[in-house]
């Protein structure tokens, strides 16, 4: 949380600007086209994490579908993983969050430019809903990043079990899942270092609806958690190589 403290200190006179604007744009969507509202919020994550002291290392944005309308199955490891996305993900996206963060301050608003969609996890018939919804709109062109481990991890880079049922809205839109491995996201807000930290994003090469169409949604799940905790695996082999030679 220091970290947090330290961006908002370097960014204190300007921030207001900022949330002013973020506020705009989520108010009135019909001003201001997705284009438009997320390519502001991008840019402005770009000067906090620079001001955070947090660098990104990203690969795979060839692997990114050519047409919209995919679900992005990234592990979770905390606070921070949003932020690597709005970095270097060029396109717009939107998220679904448990409604308990839905009225915090800042969050609110930057979900509702985005127009992420909430769910509720005790309630069942609502959580449904919300896959049938976001189902519907990646159909439509809509992308979304969706945390199939349901939770963060609390374990470095180390990933928990992907919840089968986080894959129903991609198997229902037929639409491409992309696997995303992040590493060291944990240490930029769930610890209470100000030290320089790097952060590595991996997009993953996509399974199409033609890889999966004839798997059951756990077995979909083990896929994706296998390639992903292969990648981060062969990330910290390559990153142990370069301290040791």
């Amino acid at each position: 949380m220091r970290r947090i403290v330290l961006m908002a200190l370097r960014n204190f006179f300007i921030f207001p600007f900022w949330f002013y604007r973020i506020c705009k744009y989520g108010n009135h969507p019909e001003k201001y086209d997705a284009n438009t509202r997320y390519s502001y919020l991008s840019k402005i994550t770009k000067r906090i994490n620079k001001t955070g002291r947090v660098k990104i290392e990203c690969t795979g944005l060839e692997n990114l579908p050519k047409e919209t309308g995919y679900i992005l199955f990234p592990n979770h490891q905390g606070l921070f993983d949003a932020l690597a996305f709005l970095e270097t993900h060029e396109r717009p996206f939107a998220t679904i969050s448990k409604k308990e963060v839905q009225n915090v301050f800042l969050v609110k608003q930057v979900f509702r430019l985005l127009h992420c969609i909430m769910i509720d996890r005790e309630d069942v018939k609502q959580a449904m809903m919300v896959i049938r919804e976001v189902a519907k709109e990646a159909e439509n062109g809509r992308n979304f990043i969706l945390f199939a481990e349901g939770t963060r991890s609390k374990n470095g880079n180390h990933i928990g079990e992907f919840k089968a049922g986080s894959f129903k809205s991609a198997y229902y839109a037929k639409c491409p899942i992309v696997p995303v491995a992040l590493l060291d996201s944990y240490k930029v807000f769930d610890t209470h270092s100000l030290k320089k930290v790097t952060v590595q994003i991996h997009y993953l090469e996509p399974l199409y609806y033609e890889d999966y169409k004839d798997l059951k949604t756990h077995d979909i799940a083990k896929i994706v958690e296998k390639r992903i905790t292969e990648a981060i695996s062969k990330a910290e082999a390559a990153r142990g190589n370069e301290y040791t030679s």
